[in-house]
């Protein structure tokens, strides 16, 4: 069974200031998700699934997935803020969306077989596809906890134009498991060039220096579909925490949720390595260089003119 590719598409771009999903970036006139897709179908992934919110399903439905038909196998999911378990309610004044992996769970219907988990507004490179594709294409069927994320340095990872957000890794060196991932929402080089994250994820807190090549994940994991069971369990102890009841802004983290798993002894998670380097536009000053990056890689002949 080919695994599926699962792209994250509910959120607004914040940071960024619209809806940068659809950006045109590329050269034609592409998305940066055209890329993903168009590596994800050369490694050998065979379907795609998308969770977005319902409010702009007609606009998402014209303008991408008209652009796939025929090329793979498309469908959709949604992510709502009272999309919970039952006998769980929005807190009052609760505004934002629970988290990526509140998004991951919409899919539990629709997806069936081994599948990766990653942004669509973030470019990976192919060779990010193909380590991944290999990974759960060839897992025994049946199989359940055997989890991978593609692991890259941190300080590639960077944006010349404010913090980042990326999940801190270690990892044992003979097993090559993720032993603890650690989500940090402000990551930064600072002047004197070291790499440092806010201790506590808060605006104002200490700066804390991380080794530049420290192990990172970008969002881009593989799962077998227990991982929907186990989500599902985890998240109603998250809701009845009264932390997470009095903070409106808590998210439900992917990397908080397999860092669980490990050190629970539930499952492990193989960190791949990857030749590839990661580019996007998380805040809108980063555009012009990521245009003239695709635009350089189809100059060179990485990406046909015409991807669909």
């Amino acid at each position: 069974m080919k695994p599926t590719l699962f792209l994250l598409a509910a959120g607004m771009g914040s940071r960024y200031g619209g809806l940068k999903q659809l950006d045109t970036l590329g050269p034609q006139g592409q998305c940066i998700m055209d890329y993903s897709i168009y590596d994800a179908i050369q490694a050998g992934f065979g379907k795609i699934v998308w969770v977005i919110r319902k409010d702009f399903e007609e606009q998402f439905r014209t303008q991408v997935l008209s652009k796939y038909e025929g090329h793979v196998p498309c469908e959709l999911c949604f992510q709502a803020l009272d999309s919970l378990p039952e006998g769980f309610t929005v807190p009052e004044g609760r505004q934002k969306p629970w988290g990526t992996n509140h998004a991951v769970l919409m899919g539990k219907d629709v997806i069936n077989e081994p599948f990766a988990v990653m942004n669509c507004d973030d470019f990976y490179d192919r060779d990010a596809f193909m380590v991944m594709g290999k990974f759960l294409s060839e897992l025994p069927e049946g199989s359940k906890g055997k989890y991978a994320m593609v692991g890259f340095s941190l300080g590639n990872t960077l944006s010349e134009s404010g913090t980042v957000s990326r999940g801190i890794c270690e990892n044992d060196p003979e097993t090559h498991h993720l032993t603890s991932v650690v989500e940090r929402t402000k990551i930064a080089r600072l002047e004197d060039g070291t790499v440092a994250y806010r201790a506590d994820n808060k605006d104002d807190g200490e700066w804390v220096p991380v080794a530049d090549n420290a192990p990172c994940s970008m969002n881009f994991w593989g799962f077998t579909p227990d991982y929907f069971e186990h989500s599902e369990e985890y998240f109603k102890g998250f809701l009845a925490d009264p932390k997470n009841q009095e903070n409106l802004k808590s998210e439900f983290f992917i990397p908080l949720m397999v860092d669980h798993l490990i050190n629970t002894n539930q499952a492990t998670c193989e960190v791949l390595p990857t030749t590839s380097k990661w580019f996007g536009v998380t805040y809108p000053e980063d555009r012009p260089e990521v245009v003239a990056k695709l635009a350089k890689l189809h100059a060179d002949g990485q990406y046909p003119d015409k991807m669909f």
